[in-house]
């Protein structure tokens, strides 16, 4: 592969690394590096260096078709800063950049290596918390609450702000394919509740009870094999549920 032939400028310049010599012994790793690098660059957000919002609809989407398949119980908490429209107002945008990048650490502190933190858009965060059970979630919903409540941040020599957030959160729909979309606006709701009651606290929706039986989980999602002990048990359920003898 001869790089002259590739224009890397501007990928180079996006990724601030130096263009490669000409004699490299491997240009094919290099621009599998330059390749990785971009795409990586395209899942971030530049000001707070958390997953950006396609890097989560990604997640999400993964995450309801998961939850669908296995039962598991998944949240998703959505964030916002209270009066954040106050402090670039009062002291600039670069301090209200500078909410967002303390906000997003702190934010960082509180989630599992697991879970996906993204910035939402504005002043708005979003957490997809996977095999999250219900009292587990209100525990850390409340830590990073609290967590940015008592942070300080310093926006200017002599000058530090105290901020709070507003948290909405709703589980996934266990057993049922549902969509993101329905998901989000259910977090969506909750966090207008948040912010409607007085700010700085967080409401979740109860997770919603699953109706699936045993029998029914068994027919969608067990082995689809004829040679498997499952495919029997399935056969055998659907004869008795035809027969009302369930």
């Amino acid at each position: 592969m001869d790089l002259r032939n590739l224009r890397l400028e501007s990928a180079c310049a996006l990724l601030q690394q130096e263009m490669p010599a000409m004699d490299m012994p491997d240009p094919l790793a290099y621009v599998q590096n330059v390749i990785d690098g971009l795409c990586d660059l395209s899942l971030k957000d530049p000001l707070t260096g958390l997953s950006n919002r396609r890097h989560f609809n990604m997640v999400l989407e993964s995450e309801v078709d998961r939850v669908a398949r296995s039962g598991e119980a998944a949240l998703l908490l959505l964030i916002d800063i209270d009066h954040f429209k106050t402090v670039n107002d009062t002291h600039g945008h670069p301090a209200g950049d500078q909410v967002l990048r303390v906000v997003a650490k702190a934010l960082q502190a509180c989630v599992r290596p697991m879970d996906t933190l993204a910035r939402y858009g504005g002043e708005e965060f979003v957490v997809v918390l996977p095999s999250c059970q219900p009292s587990f979630g209100h525990a850390v919903a409340e830590r990073i609450r609290r967590s940015i409540e008592n942070t300080r941040i310093t926006v200017a020599p002599g000058v530090e702000l105290q901020v709070t957030i507003s948290i909405g959160g709703a589980f996934a729909l266990q057993w049922i394919r549902s969509t993101t979309e329905l998901w989000t606006d259910r977090a969506d709701q909750q966090l207008y509740r948040a912010k409607s009651t007085g700010r700085n606290r967080l409401c979740l929706e109860p997770q919603p009870e699953s109706h699936v039986s045993a029998e029914e989980k068994n027919l969608l999602f067990g082995h689809l094999s004829a040679a498997e002990p499952a495919w029997i048990d399935m056969s055998s359920v659907a004869a008795h549920g035809s027969n009302g003898q369930r």
